[in-house]
């Protein structure tokens, strides 16, 4: 079968097509032919090193791959031939919080990712695909959507009538939107791209801002809420954006960490933390229990991930590429078979 790897070292140019020999499933595992995969920030990274130097090569990369059961392995009970299934982020994260032990099971790095023809995965971190969504739709499911909806309803809580504020329109963020719309809330949603804005305000966005046309887009934050600030902030910008995240969210309000588009490491005044009752919570992706709960909320409420454009297996390095540019809006996926 092939497969795309990071092969002898990091960087696109390592990633190369390989022919390996087709897995076969053993005692509680099945075989899945992957259909679609989708591509995660988290991916780029790991291509260029950034994300773990220290991660063995050869590696397949991707961790969101959606596909067709067509061998099962003894003892399995969970599905049957032809379900259309969907990978978790991390293999052994069941239900419950997450541990150094269940995160050590992410695919894409450390274990082997989507970006193949045929993997084989124990039943138990896999979960059936809603019927109405294609592989491709569902393929952009178990890292964007599941960290979006962990932030908002799992950790946020969020109710109707509250705010909340979306940085920039990647994978996260337009889940973030979609999902905020969903359970009755208001969004506002910044970018640099007026076309970006324009196509967050149709999908439900209810005010956006330039941030390079508005610079201090915190201080807009609080003029468009009388004030107040947002309920809860989805953080994907990380150092850069941290400190206006601070002024632009209300008393006792919430700060999702999900992202470090814009570096890592500020210097942090605690005052406005301590003093304003702010929750700010790291979060990366979600259980299978918090997956699966959120398929249901998307089916009830027809859902439908927005995809940018899907590249053909072949052309997987020209996905990465797009993914660096930064141009896309929502996710970029790859069919592969």
């Amino acid at each position: 079968m092939r497969v795309f790897e990071i092969q002898e070292s990091f960087g696109l140019d390592s990633l190369r097509i390989a022919e390996r020999d087709m897995p076969k499933p053993g005692p509680g595992q099945v075989l899945v032919k992957i259909k679609a995969a989708s591509l995660n920030y988290r991916d780029l990274l790991t291509v260029t090193g950034a994300y773990n130097p220290r991660q063995p090569l050869p590696l397949i990369p991707l961790s969101d791959g959606t596909g067709e059961v067509v061998e099962l392995g003894e003892a399995t009970s969970r599905f049957k031939v032809g379900d259309r299934v969907c990978g978790i982020f991390a293999q052994k994260w069941l239900y419950g919080r997450p541990t150094k032990a269940k995160l050590a099971t992410t695919l894409g790095g450390p274990l082997d990712g989507m970006l193949a023809e045929y993997v084989c995965l124990h039943e138990d971190g896999l979960v059936k695909i809603p019927d109405y969504l294609s592989f491709e739709e569902a393929a952009t499911l178990p890292c964007a959507a599941v960290t979006a909806w962990n932030a908002l309803v799992t950790h946020g809580n969020l109710r109707a009538g509250q705010t909340v504020l979306v940085q920039g329109t990647g994978g996260v963020s337009i889940f973030a939107l979609q999902i905020a719309r969903m359970m009755g809330a208001r969004v506002i949603v910044t970018s640099s791209s007026e076309d970006k804005l324009e196509r967050a305000r149709a999908l439900g966005a209810d005010a956006t801002i330039n941030y390079k046309l508005t610079p201090d887009w915190d201080k807009k934050v609080r003029e468009l809420t009388d004030g107040e600030g947002v309920d809860h902030v989805v953080e994907v910008g990380g150092a850069g954006t941290f400190e206006k995240s601070i002024k632009a969210v209300r008393f006792a309000g919430r700060i999702s960490i999900i992202g470090i588009l814009s570096g890592t490491t500020t210097q942090l005044n605690l005052i406005p933390l301590l003093m304003q009752n702010i929750t700010a919570q790291g979060i990366i992706v979600g259980s299978r229990e918090t997956f699966e709960e959120m398929n249901l909320a998307f089916a009830q409420n027809q859902i439908r991930p927005v995809i940018d454009k899907v590249y053909s297996f072949e052309d997987s390095i020209e996905a990465f590429k797009y993914l660096a540019s930064g141009s896309h809006f929502g996710k970029i996926c790859i069919r592969i078979s």
